[in-house]
C-alpha cells in the first residue's frame, strides 16, 4: 500500500454527480467500439487491486484497454472523478438480504463488519484515500439505505443510527490497516510472522527474566497467540456497548415515571397561591413522544 493519499471529492463535484447518476450528456460514440465508462472503471479498479493506487492515471488505463489516453476523456475528465466512480464501483452492496444476517439489528451490524473488512482486504487502496467528504452515488445510498432499514428497530435518534454505523466503519478501517500492514511487512521483510518473532526471542527472554517487568512476564504464553480473534473481540465489544444503550433507552419508554401521566397518577394540579410555581427554566421539558 503506497504512503500517498488520495481524496475523495477532488474532481469536479457536479460532473462526478452526473456520472454516478447518469444524469448528465453521453458521450458520442467514439472509434473504439465496446468503450464504455463501466469498462473504464472496472479496469482502473484491477490496476488499483493490482498495483496499488498510485498505478492508476489516465495513461495507463488507457494502455490496458488498448486506446489512446485522450479517447478516455471523452467520458470521464480526470483522475479526481475517475477516483469517485472506482468508490462507488466497489461499494456496490450486494442485492441479498441475508449478506447482512437474517436475526435483528446486532446480527446486521455484525456481518456489516465482517463484509467492510473483506471490501477492505480486497480492495487495499482503499485505505488511501480520504473519504471524510464522500461523492455520494446510488451504491453509497443503496448501502446506507439497507444498513438503516436492518437497524432502525433499535430505536436510537437518527444521529445515533448514522453515528453506530460510522463507529462500526472506523473500527473497521483501523483494523484492516493493521492486517494490510502486517502483510506488507511480511512481503518486504521476506520474514513470516513467526520468523519475526523468532528472532527477537533471545533478547525478549533474557528481559522478561531480568524482573524489569513482573506483569509481562507473568502473561500466559498465548497472550500474543495467534489463535485470538482480536477483530471479533473488538467489534463483539462495540456491539455489546450498543446493546446497553438500545436496552437502557428502551426502559426508559417503558418506565412510568419518565413523565407521561398514567391511570394511577392523578394529573397535576394548578398550584395554590402558598404553594408557587418553580421558577422559569427550572421545570423538566415535556416528553417529545
Amino acid at each position: 500500500m503506497a504512503s500517498g493519499t488520495e481524496t475523495s471529492g477532488s474532481g469536479d463535484i457536479g460532473r462526478t454527480l452526473e456520472l454516478l447518476w447518469d444524469t448528465g450528456r453521453r458521450p458520442s460514440r467514439g472509434p473504439r467500439p465496446g468503450l464504455t465508462l463501466e469498462r473504464i472503471v472496472e479496469v482502473a479498479v484491477e490496476v488499483a487491486d493490482r498495483d496499488g493506487l498510485g498505478a492508476v492515471s489516465m495513461r495507463r488505463i488507457a494502455t490496458e484497454l488498448g486506446t489512446g489516453t485522450m479517447s478516455l476523456y471523452r467520458y470521464v475528465p480526470g483522475k479526481g472523478e475517475l477516483l469517485d466512480l472506482m468508490l462507488d464501483r466497489v461499494q456496490r452492496p450486494s442485492r441479498d438480504p441475508a449478506d447482512l444476517g437474517d436475526g435483528d439489528w446486532r446480527s446486521a451490524l455484525q456481518a456489516l463488519g465482517h463484509a467492510t473488512l473483506a471490501l477492505y482486504r480486497r480492495h487495499t487502496w482503499l485505505l488511501e484515500v480520504n473519504q471524510s467528504r464522500p461523492i455520494l452515488g446510488p451504491s453509497a445510498l443503496d448501502g446506507m439505505e439497507k444498513v438503516l432499514g436492518r437497524i432502525k428497530p433499535m430505536g436510537l435518534t437518527d444521529p445515533e443510527l448514522i453515528s453506530a454505523i460510522v463507529m462500526i466503519d472506523g473500527y473497521v478501517v483501523g483494523a484492516a490497516r493493521t492486517q494490510v500492514y502486517e502483510r506488507e511487512a511480511e512481503r518486504s521483510s521476506g520474514l513470516t510472522d513467526a520468523e519475526f518473532w523468532r528472532a527477537q526471542e533471545p533478547v525478549l527472554v533474557k528481559a522478561m527474566s531480568s524482573g524489569r517487568y513482573p506483569v509481562l512476564s507473568s502473561l500466559s504464553e498465548d497472550a500474543f497467540g495467534t489463535g485470538f480473534d482480536h477483530f471479533e473481540f473488538g467489534l463483539q465489544r462495540i456491539l455489546d456497548g450498543l446493546e446497553v444503550l438500545v436496552a437502557s433507552r428502551r426502559a426508559a419508554a417503558d418506565d412510568p415515571a419518565a413523565g407521561k401521566p398514567t391511570a394511577d397518577a392523578p394529573a397535576a394540579s394548578v398550584p395554590a397561591a402558598d404553594h408557587p410555581a418553580p421558577a422559569s427554566g427550572s421545570a423538566a421539558p415535556e416528553d417529545p413522544a
